[in-house]
């Protein structure tokens, strides 16, 4: 799909292939907001927990520490929520939390399902590449479902709670805050409830902090964006208040 040349520009550079996933990912954020409205934010939260549950297995090194390729999206998850708080509020925020639990689920029993279908002979090699990848172990649904649910939740609340204490000033403060506390606590939740009995107690706890750091960096990194696209006027673009607005032309 890629040329050559870019494939082993990048194979030699992956901290900078991590940096520019980072960006595009939050520029895909940006984008479904701005044509979409909040609409949009449901989408990103609904793509990158499926996205980040795949991508979740797949181990790489990035800047000497190893780490989970489904922490650059599934922390995009918390710029999404932290965006649908501040402009939508609480309730909007909460309700794009659920959406994204749902649809996990959904993933989780179809595939289930279509590895139950025997393969056609000319298509065995499908069917395993299929199992591989979405043979779910019943430990890892519900350690990755537990801990979403739970860190995301305590992102709302905790990202409301601040901007309450703070009479909705220090925009950056209760973004990064609220993010930095959760992902602590998704990461703790995740690390022994998937990780350990897997892998020891302190290799667990060493992938944990090495995923935090990441985690961080990317919370930091978004910052900009979130004062920026508070800013954007989509509320025509919303499809919920559209819908509204030209009922109430009829």
């Amino acid at each position: 799909m890629l040329p050559t040349s870019v494939i082993e520009f990048f194979s030699a550079h992956q901290d900078l292939l991590w940096l520019l996933t980072i960006t595009i990912d939050l520029s895909i954020t940006l984008i479904l907001y701005w044509w979409f409205g909040k609409v949009g934010l449901y989408g990103v939260v609904m793509l990158n927990i499926m996205l980040s549950n795949l991508q979740g297995p797949k181990l790489t090194v990035v800047f000497g520490m190893p780490t989970s390729l489904g922490v650059i999206l599934y922390s995009g998850i918390y710029f999404a929520t932290d965006l649908l708080s501040e402009r939508y509020g609480k309730m909007e925020a909460n309700r794009a939390v659920l959406l994204g639990f749902a649809s996990s689920l959904v993933v989780v029993l179809v595939m289930t399902l279509s590895i139950l279908f025997l393969p056609a002979p000319q298509a065995m090699a499908i069917h395993s590449a299929i199992t591989l990848l979405f043979g779910f172990t019943p430990r890892f649904v519900f350690g990755s479902l537990f801990a979403y649910l739970i860190s995301q939740s305590f992102d709302v609340w905790i990202f409301h709670y601040l901007k309450e204490k703070t009479e909705g000033r220090h925009l950056w403060f209760r973004n990064n805050a609220s993010t930095l506390l959760s992902q602590a606590l998704d990461t703790v939740l995740y690390s022994l409830v998937v990780w350990w009995g897997i892998v020891a107690l302190n290799q667990a706890i060493q992938l944990g902090i090495a995923k935090y750091i990441f985690k961080a960096i990317i919370a930091l990194v978004d910052t900009p964006f979130i004062y920026w696209a508070r800013t954007w006027e989509v509320e025509k673009r919303d499809w919920y208040d559209s819908r509204k607005h030209y009922s109430k032309q009829f």
